[in-house]
Parts: C-alpha cells; structure tokens; sequence
C-alpha cells in the first residue's frame, strides 16, 4: 500500500517485548484485541519526520496448534477532518434511536409514517420497477423531463408564477439535497444566514459547511395562561427584533411554514413582515415548504414567493416524502429563478449529479393523480390532513393525562410538550455535563416509561437552549396501533402517578 511500510515481527517471540522499544518512539494509544489495531504515535518531536508515513507491525507466533495475528497501526498526525465540519459531527437522531431500540420504547421521536403510503402511490412505484425498461436507466440528469414537467405546471399555479420545467424546477435527492444546494451555491465565507428559532436542525450545519455564519431570532410564546393550552400560532417573532438581524453581510433568511419542531403555519401577514425586511436589504429567502399539505383547523398555506418581489429572491423547497408519505423515495425538489437555479444545477452536476429514476416516475404519477382531482374530496391532499388532525387531537389528549401541556399545533407531523411539571418534580435527573434537561428527560422516559421523543433544545442555538429545555418533540404521523400502545404507556405512567 502505497505510503506505509511494513515491519515483521521475528517469529516465536513476545511482541509484549517489543513494546518498551517501540514507546520510546511512539506514544501508546490504544491497546485493541488481537486481529484488530493497536494505535501507536510518535511524540511531538518527531510528528514532522512521522507525520507522512504508517507502519504496520505483525507478530506471529505459534500457540500449541493455534497461529494469531497481531496488527499495529501507528497514526498519523495531519489533521484529516476538514476545519468545515468542526463542532457539527453530532446527531441527536442516532443517539435517541439507539436508546430506543435497545429499550423496546414506543417510537415517537422520529419523524415518518408508520403506516402505508397511499395505494395510488404504491401502484405507481410497482409500475416503474416492472414496466418501462428504460427506467431503470439514467434520466435527465436535473430532473425526470414529466416530473419537472407537471411540478411547474402544479407548483406554476399556486405561486403565480409561468414555471420553465428546465430552468425553474430542480429534482434533488429529498429536500434534504435541494436544502444543501441551496446553501452550498449562495451562501459564501463570511455570510450571515438568518434562522428562526426552533429550526430544522440541518439548517445550522449546512449554513457553517458553506462559509457562512448563522444569526438567530427566537419565535417567543405568550405568558402562559392557567387551564389553556397554548397554540403554535400563539408563538410570534417580534418584528424589531427581526430587524436588528438584517445587516449589510445577510445573504438569506431561511424560512419553514409550517414549521418543524413547533407546528407553526406562518400566516400572511408574518410572511409580509419578512418580505419586506429581503426586499429592503437584498436578501434571498430559502422557503421550506415540506409540510404544505399538512395543516389543520382550516389554516391555508401561503407561499412567500408568492408575495410582491418575492419570487425573484427567494428558492422554494418541497418533498415527495412529505406529500405523499414516502420519506424512503427521498425525491426533493427546488423551484426557483433561473439566476439562482443556475447556481444549483452547478452544485447538482458536480455531486449527485442525477436522482433515482424510477421514484421520479412514480411521484410524476402521483403528482398526475392529484393535479386531476385537486380541490376535490378524494384528493390526497385533502383526505391526508383530515385524517392526520385526529391522530394530532388524540395525542393532544393523551399526554395532557400525565400533566404534561401540549402546544396545540396548526401543521407538520410534531407537537411539542411543555414538561415544566415534571423539571419542577424531578430537576436533578442524570446526564453528561452541560446535558440539557429535555435530553435527560428523554433519556429517562426511554427507560423507564418506554417512550421516545425528542429534545426541543437540540432545535435551537446554544444561547436559546435553556429557554426551550422544557419542551420535547412527539411525532403523531403513527397508525393507531402505536398510538395504541402509546396510550397503554401513559396509562400506566398515570397509575404510578397516582397518591
């Protein structure tokens, strides 16, 4: 291998007595069992002359019948990660749902169905692995030409817009991917990146992968009120406070209606107030809009491209998985002008370069479903959101038995949980330090009561933290047998509350 060098162990003898030999030019890391690495470096004197080569060293040895290897690796000193990635590496999802799985908990933490995608969808996918064979091929490569097709023609309505399939539509793996596009193409060094708080938490990470340097304002709540529950319409930005944010080095706000974790469905006139704050300092506007189609309680969706001098400035994100229940396809998409798009296509044709053809068939065909019954009562936009508000209302119900005080909310699949009973009861719960006490509460509700959420806190900054540590997450988009078994949970918890 190229780089590295290798030394072998005389055979018979003890590599145990080589080790004092080989520390005096190594610092021992790590000792690994055998057949693995033992991790070896060189003190800071010789890092220059070591830092550019490895050495392995093997030792065979014959025991009775029985020949065993032992590897050593020394490592190498050049910094590998890139400075880009620094303090973004954790992810509270692999945590939580590790701890979930090794406590056999009811799974409410994260944020997919549970339950069948709709048949029409189904068929349609079934239809594209077993029809055409030429969809198992590469398609164009920023976008299946009938899905683009028929998303400009959708989406073209709704935002008022003429929508070029080719220049104003690009298919991205999830909005997952068009989100990184977006960051990746517009945002540069030194470019501050407007959240509101809570946020997504891949909106943060992505902002500092680019260069960019991300500025925070806090949707707040109002005093609570005794024997009322709050909704997430309750929780509004303050419009001066939004405005100290806007410097002469803000590239974008980005923006999530109806927003992830809270709930929040921004109305017309919280979008105005944004608006009028881009168009005043020339800032682009990232429109998360992956929940649209699942709102509740009569809300409508506005768009805020849609608005006067928006569409020109801001990139509007939507997803298959959301739409149609079917987060696996991971079938994204970003509408926009093409002098921003462009920017896109650049990152697009240099990463991925191309999406999964045959998923971008099948939301085409789903997509054809729902343009010719749009507006009517057997469309899946319609029936989706009805059926969801009970699931929603049943949750909103059933935490409230064990005290805990849902925020009532307008969108998504997620409601969060004011906990405060329970920090005033048990404040001191065990974590690692500086733990915030909605991830300790979690933790401890995993294990002892056989739930999962999620912390709020990890939806917003570090200065915020402590004035969301009293919310978690639920995710209602569950079929009722788990909501079933989330009832039996809190029955049980309620029992042991009891005198």
């Amino acid at each position: 291998m190229r780089g590295w060098r290798n030394l072998v162990l005389p055979l018979g003898l003890r590599i145990s007595a080589y080790l004092p030999d080989l520390c005096n030019s190594f610092r021992l890391l790590s000792v690994i069992q055998t057949s693995s690495f033992l991790l070896l470096a060189p003190p800071r004197k010789e890092r220059e002359q070591r830092e550019k080569e490895g050495v392995w060293l093997t030792a065979t040895w014959a025991k009775k019948h029985f020949w065993s290897t032992v590897k050593l690796k020394v490592t190498m000193f050049k910094q590998v990660q890139a400075r880009r990635l620094e303090g973004i590496d954790k992810n509270p999802w692999v945590e939580f749902v590790q701890l979930a799985n090794e406590n056999e908990a009811v799974n409410l933490g994260q944020g997919f169905p549970d339950f069948a995608p709709p048949e029409f969808s189904m068929e349609a996918f079934r239809q594209s692995v077993s029809g055409d064979i030429m969809l198992n091929q590469y398609t164009r490569g920023f976008g299946h030409p009938p899905l683009v097709k028929i998303l400009a023609q959708f989406f073209g309505k709704m935002l008022e817009q003429d929508l070029d399939p080719l220049k104003n539509v690009l298919v991205t793996v999830g909005a997952y991917g068009a989100l990184f596009y977006a960051f990746q193409a517009l945002v540069d060094e030194g470019d501050e990146v407007i959240l509101i708080e809570p946020y997504f938490d891949c909106y943060e990470p992505m902002t500092k992968m680019a260069g960019g340097r991300p500025v925070f304002v806090p949707l707040r709540p109002p005093p609570a009120q005794d024997g009322q529950l709050l909704s997430s319409h309750d929780w509004q930005l303050d419009p001066a406070e939004l405005a100290s944010k806007f410097t002469s080095r803000t590239k974008a706000i980005v923006i999530n209606s109806p927003n992830n974790p809270l709930g929040k469905v921004f109305r017309r006139e919280e979008l105005e107030i944004i608006a009028n704050m881009c168009r005043k300092h020339d800032v682009l506007c990232f429109s998360d809009e992956v929940y649209q189609w699942l709102m509740y309680d009569e809300e409508k969706h506005i768009s805020i491209a849609s608005l006067p001098g928006m569409w020109e400035r801001t990139l509007t994100i939507g997803s298959a998985g959301k739409t149609f229940s079917v987060t696996g396809w991971k079938v994204g998409w970003v509408l926009g002008p093409d002098h921003l798009m462009k920017h896109l296509r650049t990152v697009h044709q240099n990463s991925l370069y191309h999406c999964p053809t045959q998923a971008q068939e099948a939301v085409f065909s789903s997509f054809e479903r729902e343009l010719r019954l749009f507006g009517q009562p057997d469309s899946y936009f319609i029936q989706l959101p009805k059926a969801i508000q009970k699931k929603r209302d049943h949750m909103i119900n059933s935490l409230q038995t064990i005290g805990m005080r849902p925020i009532i909310p307008q969108g998504t699949y997620f409601l969060i949980a004011d906990i405060s009973t329970f920090k005033k009861k048990m404040p001191h719960l065990p974590g690692s330090e500086g733990e915030a006490y909605d991830s300790r509460f979690i933790k401890w509700m995993i294990k002892n009561k056989g739930l999962v959420a999620i912390p709020v806190s990890v939806f917003c900054s570090s200065e915020q933290k402590k004035n969301f540590e009293h919310y978690i997450r639920f995710c209602f988009m569950k079929k009722d047998s788990t909501l079933k078994a989330m009832d039996d949970k809190l029955q049980q918890w309620k029992k042991e509350l009891e005198p």
